[in-house]
């Protein structure tokens, strides 16, 4: 892992391009970013969902101690089954509706980072022995991808004719109004560095299939398309990204204006989800 680093290190001093792509929360981890909740989701999907769900029992005040769990994970080895704790004697410690938070932070902090920690630390080791860590606060991680992996070749055409529609989207499809603005949007007012932040928001990484956007997969390798789901807008509402499965969820904004505006700061800042360190 430490020549891996290397290697990723020597490619971005030398200007070379790395025909490959990590997962987002690997870039911020190489920057020394937080790591978000949400990106659980690109790593597991169900477990992400399993999560959210005990986060829906705690918001209607459904007892949580009625699942039983504890602050320790279960990892699985060719069929061994091992407890890790969260915490210092965690099979002893509940989790309950006050401490739930304090649960998500840490299964997710391990799930992303601890369970691997000794390949991150020599990845990063192999990394900042060609570039000085300070060197990269220049960047934040989508561009990281971008610099190391390069801007895709993105056909707008063969994008649009791959995409599904759904939810308010589901019978006029690319016909309706806001669809219709989020096109125009793509084609005349993002240019290719933001198509490719936007494809990174969406699916999770910026990398286009070689065959095109027809065999575009999720994170779990099954083909999934690129999938626009109409959702009712509110004053606050934001686009939100959900990489596994390649959708975007786009309220019914009023105004192209504001489609444009609230798409813009949603793909360059992805603030979604709580932070772990």
């Amino acid at each position: 892992f430490r020549f891996l680093g290397r290697v990723m290190g020597k490619a971005l001093f030398d200007r070379q391009l790395i025909s490959g792509h990590m997962v987002q929360h690997l870039y911020k981890h190489i920057l020394g970013w937080p790591v978000t909740f949400d990106d659980l989701e690109m790593v597991d999907a169900e477990f992400h969902k399993s999560m959210l769900q005990l986060l829906a029992m705690a918001s209607s005040e459904e007892d949580v101690t009625n699942m039983c769990l504890d602050f320790t994970y279960t990892e699985e080895t060719l069929g061994i089954k091992t407890h890790v704790d969260l915490v210092p004697d965690g099979s002893n410690k509940e989790v309950t509706n006050e401490n739930l938070s304090e649960y998500l932070e840490l299964i997710c902090k391990y799930r992303l980072l601890e369970r691997i920690k000794p390949q991150l630390n020599e990845l990063l080791l192999g990394f900042f022995d060609v570039i000085p860590e300070p060197l990269l606060t220049i960047f934040d991680y989508q561009e990281l991808e971008l610099v190391l992996c390069g801007l895709p070749k993105i056909d707008l055409d063969d994008w649009k004719q791959n995409t599904n529609y759904v939810g308010s989207f589901v019978s006029t499809k690319a016909k309706h109004r806001v669809c219709t603005w989020f096109w125009e949007i793509v084609r005349d007012d993002f240019d290719q560095e933001m198509k490719a932040r936007l494809l990174q928001f969406v699916t999770g990484t910026s990398g286009v299939p070689a065959r095109g956007f027809s065999v575009l997969q999720g994170n779990d390798g099954v083909i999934r398309e690129f999938t626009l789901n109409g959702i009712q807008a509110n004053v606050s509402s934001y686009p939100k990204a959900h990489t596994c499965f390649n959708r975007l969820d786009l309220p019914l904004y009023t105004s192209k204006k504001e489609l444009f505006e609230k798409l813009k700061l949603a793909v360059t800042t992805c603030a979604t989800g709580f932070y772990m360190e």
